[in-house]
């Protein structure tokens, strides 16, 4: 079977990635080692910053109604409450961000909706097939599987988890460290005698036991159960074994958990891949990085991990760009994926609070090679910054970025010529300067980064013919 591109792994990245080469016209396969997409809650906030990814990808709607906002913390002692806990710093939304607070939606529900989308733009999702051989050469990658015929394809990208397959045929080391020795159990369960409207936390007792927290799963009927153990223990993942911690560390009777719908264990640890990258295959999410969960970081750098792969893939396979574009995926989001893990690592040893940081509006991608600011007293947003959303002459910005193009603003400058939007399918908003951005021309790239900045009607087109879509 031949394809452009094959995803390894149906997680969240393979299937936001998916998405992305979907709808430019990309023949694409996603291979998934299990039967099923995965049953689990574990990466369930959503990021400001994901939200726009979402809104963009054409999902956003379902995923806000799937999930909801995040319940204020409660801490119990000895059976009663004894106080309040604000997982994170509250921001106000604004014209320019109006997402500003995590989304909850367990990480299954994700995935079902991403997948309902893949396959409703005629992706396709290969369930059962385990990788088990991948050769490439100048021309292409050829994987082998434990059952079904071989792939090939142009291009392959490792989306297939912390402990990577792909990552490991490729020989591509992973340095990290254990953040701690003591196995944490998550669980989705079915609790009955506490309420929905708090994220009932559980410190420590002086009998050498972790804590334990027990939170409302936004959209169902679920809980997801959080529970760390003594170093050397080995956590019991049973129906009786949860009931057993929950009645040693709660008020509540063993018989409360009335069900278990899903349960693994874990030690914390953060984790880089030496190179994002091997001739035609590419690491993306947790093949690539593997992040503490306290920081929230994971699933959603992993999907921009896709969402800045994908519009290059496309650009490269359908568009004629030079393939050193793709160059530029190690080199935009390695550093990123670096700086996150330090910020995940720092949640979770309780030295930063969840807020600003945590909600990825502020990365950007300023000395990538892709990115040209020819200004010289440039505005607040400057060229490789993430794109603010905004009302130009009466059009959303957001909306106007909204799909597989790049989009060129002309904000109290004069548009250039016609010929450029003819000649390489960009779209165009003008008006007058705007507060978020200032005066300028911004060539906006299809990942909502600002990819040039200046003043001159032919920039853009400079700018396009050597890094965007050749006509």
């Amino acid at each position: 079977m031949d394809t452009d591109v094959l995803v390894v792994g149906a997680g969240p990245t393979g299937l936001a990635l998916g998405i992305d080469l979907a709808r430019r016209g990309v023949n694409a396969l996603v291979v998934e080692r299990a039967d099923a997409l995965f049953p689990g809650s574990r990466g369930k906030g959503i990021q400001p910053r994901t939200m726009e990814v979402f809104d963009d990808l054409g999902v956003l709607d379902a995923i806000r109604a799937a999930g909801g906002r995040y319940p204020v913390g409660m801490i119990w002692q000895d059976g009663r409450r004894a106080g309040e806990h604000r997982m994170f710093d509250p921001a106000e939304a604004s014209e320019d961000a109006p997402y500003t607070e995590p989304w909850m939606v367990p990480q299954w529900r994700t995935q079902e909706i991403l997948y309902t989308r893949l396959t409703g733009l005629g992706g396709e999702v290969a369930f059962g097939r385990e990788l088990v051989g991948l050769t490439q050469d100048a021309d292409g990658v050829r994987a082998e599987f434990a059952s079904g015929e071989p792939v090939t394809a142009r291009y392959a990208v490792a989306a297939d988890g912390g402990r990577s397959t792909v990552r490991r045929l490729l020989g591509i080391g992973m340095a990290g460290e254990t953040l701690d020795p003591n196995p944490t159990l998550v669980a989705d369960v079915r609790i009955s005698g506490l309420d929905r409207d708090n994220w009932h936390i559980f410190p420590p007792g002086g009998d050498g036991d972790g804590y334990l927290a027990i939170c409302p799963l936004a959209g169902t009927e679920d809980f997801q159960l959080v529970a760390q153990f003594p170093d050397g223990t080995a956590p019991d993942l049973s129906l009786e074994g949860i009931r057993k911690v929950v009645a040693a560390r709660t008020h509540l009777a063993p018989e409360s958990v009335t069900e278990l719908r899903w349960a693994s264990d874990f030690r914390p640890r953060a984790a880089l891949a030496d190179r994002f990258r091997s001739g035609r295959v590419f690491l993306a999410g947790d093949a690539a990085h593997v992040h503490s969960p306290a920081g929230g970081q994971g699933l959603n750098t992993s999907v921009q991990d896709a969402y800045n792969l994908g519009w290059k893939l496309g650009a490269v396979l359908r568009d004629g760009t030079d393939a050193a574009l793709l160059d530029s995926y190690e080199e935009e989001r390695r550093p990123i994926a670096a700086d996150m893990l330090g910020l995940s690592t720092s949640v979770h040893r309780g030295e930063t609070r969840r807020g600003e940081a945590t909600q990825q509006l502020g990365l950007g991608y300023r000395t990538s090679s892709l990115t040209r600011e020819t200004r010289t007293d440039p505005g607040p947003v400057r060229a490789g910054d993430r794109a603010p959303d905004g009302t130009v002459d009466g059009t959303r910005l957001f909306d106007a970025f909204r799909g597989p193009h790049w989009t060129l603003l002309a904000l109290g400058r004069a548009v250039p010529p016609p010929a450029l939007g003819e000649r390489v399918g960009v779209r165009t908003v003008q008006g007058p300067a705007h507060a978020a951005y200032g005066t300028g021309l911004f060539l906006v790239r299809p990942d909502g980064y600002v990819g040039w900045a200046g003043d001159s009607p032919t920039g853009p087109t400079e700018y396009l013919a050597r890094f965007g879509r050749r006509g």
